[in-house]
């Protein structure tokens, strides 16, 4: 994929809630439209993909907003918060290049203050999958993205297809709650072996990059064995084990084949269905998903 970058002055931080929602509040006043890309930062081509298509969809009048916040409140307590990614000077210098107008970037106790204790939960779409896997993600996943909805006040609003359920959620909750916010969900990026862009395949030593083509690997076994006919997904889970377990360093997290438009499990497997699935490598976990 060709990212187009172009040689711009350093793009405008903002640090404080009270700002970003004056200079927001400004832009519906001028009635400019407004696209935001929220990120955890440490960005790479697959963030630089978000942020075209949010510049496309919003136009040269627009403006494009992309907040840098590593969430706290979607990490369990024995994940990588404390080592998560981060290079706020590189983010800076993409979005610049990238032509982003607005780089959003709180604190904890911006986002957090004391005694914080409101929760956005949604209690269909995020039992199983990574919601099973990390029982309080989706609850810190969905309450940022409903303050930082709040306080940018964007037109539209841009997520990658990486995180499938977590695309399916926002969709949801912002239909639910009444946001009045185009979400617009891009394609994957992928590096040339097939492995998802992630800030996470940074903590990857080169054998552990390597074997995590796996994830490609496993979905390109997936696609190879349907024929005509559904078949049941019990069986296609345990061919893709074995693949996916005979990868030394490698511990299967899970493999699910599900509706991608209610995210219901699947009995049987067809062209259609989805399949998303998630491995340790060494220490770091990463997920992959695609459509079958």
């Amino acid at each position: 994929m060709r990212l187009i970058l172009h040689d711009l002055p350093t793009v405008r931080t903002v640090e404080t809630i009270s700002a970003m929602q004056r200079l927001a509040r400004q832009w519906q006043m001028q009635r400019v439209p407004v696209s935001f890309v929220p990120t955890m930062g440490c960005l790479h081509s697959g963030h630089l993909s978000l942020i075209q298509c949010a510049r496309r969809i919003i136009g040269p009048r627009g403006k494009v907003v992309v907040s840098v916040y590593v969430n706290p409140t979607q990490f369990g307590p024995a994940e990588d918060y404390a080592n998560y990614p981060h290079n706020l000077f590189q983010d800076r210098k993409l979005c610049s290049r990238a032509g982003v107008d607005v780089l959003f970037v709180p604190s904890d106790a911006e986002m957090y203050p004391a005694a914080f204790s409101t929760w956005v939960v949604e209690e269909s779409l995020t039992r199983g999958m990574e919601g099973a896997s990390r029982p309080t993600h989706f609850r810190g996943v969905a309450t940022v993205v409903a303050k930082l909805f709040n306080i940018v006040l964007p037109t539209a609003a841009v997520f990658g297809a990486k995180d499938f359920q977590q695309a399916a959620l926002i969709q949801k909750m912002t239909r639910e709650l009444n946001f009045p916010i185009k979400i617009v969900v891009s394609p994957i990026v992928r590096e040339r072996d097939g492995l998802a862009f992630s800030s996470r395949n940074r903590y990857l030593t080169k054998a552990q990059r390597s074997r995590a083509t796996v994830l490609w690997r496993a979905i390109q076994q997936a696609r190879a064995s349907l024929g005509a006919r559904p078949i049941p997904a019990a069986r296609l889970k345990e061919e893709l084990r074995a693949l996916v377990e005979a990868e030394s360093g490698v511990r299967l997290d899970y493999i699910e084949f599900f509706d991608p438009q209610t995210l219901a499990p699947a009995a049987r497997v067809s062209r259609g269905t989805h399949i998303a699935l998630a491995v340790f490598i060494g220490r770091t976990r990463l997920i992959d998903n695609a459509a079958l």
